[in-house]
């Protein structure tokens, strides 16, 4: 596929004068580009809920989620996984970013690395693949062969692919089993796909990551009762959200937490139910760590 040819390398008519507009104006056509963007992820929500069912999918069954890409798309990638573990409670390596020319490749670009294929299924080679896991490529242009070729790998391994990308019909698209293709249009500054198709990726991977873990047990109602209470300010979060929940005082809150080591699900189902913490444990593990069932019980 021709490059020059792609949707998020053509020249946007709207921008056209960027370099003679007042900084107020820039930044208002800026903002006038991006508001295009939740749009044209609306459109592939039917394809993002099937990536959410297939990412939690993977994780009950022992998987993981493997997202991969390279430049703005694998950094997007390796900051959702890094994001996982403090949010949701889940060790690290359930949720993976890969991006091509490793993590050095974070901080400054490593040129050539995305134009590697066999690069793209070493890397999945490196992690132990199995069937179980999902496999997220990610690739504005949806032609990197770093992440073709980490998707032929996956396919032929036996797991569950998803493409995203921010053109239509496009390579990695056909290589995964399920496909989400936001077309946000041409960039405000031509070819620099950090900027709307960086946006539109972002909020794909915020909503399979964030979908999976409600459905794999990780929240209740809407409070994040699997987070690691690692610093002062999440501490006092946990407290808040056993409040919420339960209606107990402060004193209270904190009282039962402590027995928990800070955990929020047992100290919530200790306090609405009267359980130890050991057996608020066991009831938890009983209904995989589903909060909603086992206060249901």
């Amino acid at each position: 596929m021709n490059l020059g040819a792609l949707v998020s390398e053509t020249r946007n008519p709207q921008t056209m004068d960027l370099d003679a507009l007042s900084t107020l104006d820039l930044v208002t056509r800026f903002n006038e580009q991006d508001a295009l963007v939740a749009q044209a992820v609306k459109a592939t929500l039917p394809q993002v809920a099937r990536a959410v069912d297939a990412a939690a999918t993977a994780l009950k069954a022992g998987g993981r989620i493997i997202y991969m890409g390279a430049g703005t798309s694998g950094r997007l990638g390796v900051l959702d996984a890094s994001e996982c573990p403090p949010t949701f409670g889940v060790p690290h390596g359930l949720v993976v970013g890969l991006i091509a020319g490793g993590p050095g490749a974070l901080l400054k670009a490593v040129e050539g690395a995305e134009d590697n294929a066999q690069l793209g299924e070493d890397d999945l080679v490196a992690l132990s693949l199995t069937p179980h896991d999902l496999v997220v490529g990610l690739a504005a242009s949806g032609r990197t062969p770093y992440v073709i070729g980490g998707l032929k790998y996956a396919r032929r391994t036996g797991c569950t692919t998803v493409a995203i990308s921010c053109n239509p019909d496009s390579p990695i698209a056909h290589e995964a089993e399920i496909a989400i293709s936001p077309v946000v249009g041409p960039e405000a500054l031509t070819g620099s796909t950090r900027l709307k198709s960086g946006t539109a990726q972002k909020l794909v991977l915020n909503m399979i990551s964030t979908g999976a873990m409600v459905k794999f047990g990780k929240v209740y109602q809407n409070l994040m009762v699997d987070m690691k209470a690692s610093n002062i300010k999440l501490v006092d979060r946990a407290c808040r959200m056993v409040i919420e929940v339960t209606g107990a005082s402060r004193d209270e809150a904190e009282a039962v937490l402590r027995q928990t080591d800070f955990e929020v699900k047992p100290a919530i189902l200790m306090i609405l139910t009267g359980l130890d913490a050991q057996a608020a444990r066991a009831r938890l593990s009983a209904h995989h760590g589903f909060l909603r069932a086992a206060l249901n019980n």
